[in-house]
């Protein structure tokens, strides 16, 4: 026996599965997204994601098409220049700046930066609006079968659901990929992300900068002012043990350190936050579809947080399904959708994360030799504007 029937079931709550919600059921699609976790959208609760996301042009537009824009845009952070600094010499102070000003290649910011919590609360608040759309969080998808023409979905609350496509934005760890038999590489490369908020006294005038010395980048985001004070998230990458030192620090020793690493570009840091802890790996699913369920996210790739990547990856698979399902509504989710789907995404997909797979493995380079060589790489594309210009565009997703 079937509860309920629905075009389209999203297994995942966080960011990107709310993303897809809004999308799907901004189009006219009904949807159900369900996520074994209720959201947590305070700051500073406990559980809180202090990472940010960097929501790219291409992103931005999606968005503003799925109405959520606007209800985004007041918590937002420009982002106007990316800040490549490499102080990868003897002592850690910057040797070589470099901007990548989005002015040359547009007449809008690259992107637009909000906190992950934000992002969950005003999501969500958006759902509730959308007739479409059911949100059911503290629910998880326990079983999934698949004909030609149906998936059916089981839910830990006893519901029982027919869909017409699942899509999975069920992380890295994704119970729907796997009960679906899909295989993914996995590169792990011992390190972990320290996330958490600074303020400071100088502000960041709209630029987001990645700090490269050795272990990863120390990357400072753009964040509206806090408690009267210009203020950045921060993304620290080093080695595993490393991270889990730092961590432990008291906060003294901890800011000490921090600003140590950030070479003081904004002046001293002020912890704003809690820290948080988070793995770095790099992962590609073998496809991004089976029969009836199409992978988006994490599910279908992870990448290290390096150039604003990883969410607007997300959103051009959202993207690619969306236009796919408005072009023949009547096909959602057969075969020639999701095989469409795949072949239009994958081979991108891949080609980004190698990409940031690359500049990962650069940034963790410890041997003073290579640091000197990423260095020269760095000043050699910066001087070839067409190259510059090319990168940008790449980094946007305009090539994409």
């Amino acid at each position: 026996m079937v509860d309920e029937n629905v075009d389209i079931v999203i297994s995942g709550g966080g960011v990107a599965g709310l993303a897809a919600a809004a999308v799907f059921g901004g189009a006219g699609f009904s949807v159900l997204c369900v996520d074994p976790a209720p959201p947590v959208t305070a700051r500073d609760a406990d559980g809180s994601d202090l990472r940010t996301t960097a929501f790219l042009q291409p992103a931005q537009a999606l968005l503003e098409r799925a109405g959520l824009w606007a209800r985004l845009a007041p918590h937002a952070a420009p982002l106007q220049i990316m800040r490549v600094v490499d102080a990868g010499g003897e002592l850690p102070a910057p040797r070589i700046v470099r901007d990548f000003n989005a002015a040359d290649i547009s007449e809008k910011p690259f992107g637009w930066n909000l906190p992950n919590w934000l992002l969950r609360r005003e999501m969500v608040a958006h759902l509730e609006t959308l007739a479409s759309v059911s949100f059911r969080p503290g629910t998880a998808t326990t079983t999934l079968f698949t004909r030609e023409r149906e998936a059916r979905v089981g839910l830990s609350d006893g519901t029982r659901l027919r869909a017409r496509l699942v899509i999975a934005a069920d992380g890295r760890n994704s119970p729907v990929r796997e009960a679906a038999g899909i295989a993914v590489k996995t590169t792990r490369y011992g390190q972990k992300a320290l996330a958490f908020a600074v303020t400071h006294p100088i502000p960041h005038e709209n630029v987001s900068t990645e700090i490269h010395r050795s272990g990863g980048p120390f990357t400072l985001v753009p964040l509206p002012d806090y408690e009267g004070r210009p203020s950045s998230a921060v993304v620290w990458m080093e080695e595993g043990p490393e991270v889990a030192r730092l961590a432990a620090l008291p906060v003294p020793e901890f800011g000490a350190a921090m600003n140590t690493r950030s070479c003081l570009l904004f002046g001293p840091l002020t912890l704003a936050s809690r820290r948080t802890t988070w793995p770095i790996i790099s992962q590609v699913a073998e496809r991004m579809y089976a029969e009836r369920v199409a992978l988006v996210a994490e599910a279908a790739h992870v990448v290290p947080p390096i150039g604003a990547q990883g969410l607007n990856m997300s959103l051009g698979d959202m993207r690619v399904l969306l236009d796919l399902a408005l072009a023949a509504p009547e096909r959602l989710g057969d075969r020639a959708m999701l095989e469409t789907y795949h072949r239009r995404r994958h081979w991108e997909v891949r080609a980004r994360v190698a990409g940031i797979d690359l500049l990962n493995r650069a940034s963790m380079m410890r041997a003073q030799p290579l640091r000197d060589a990423r260095a020269q790489v760095l000043n050699a594309i910066y001087s070839l504007a067409p190259v510059r210009k090319t990168l940008m565009q790449i980094g946007l997703g305009a090539r994409g």
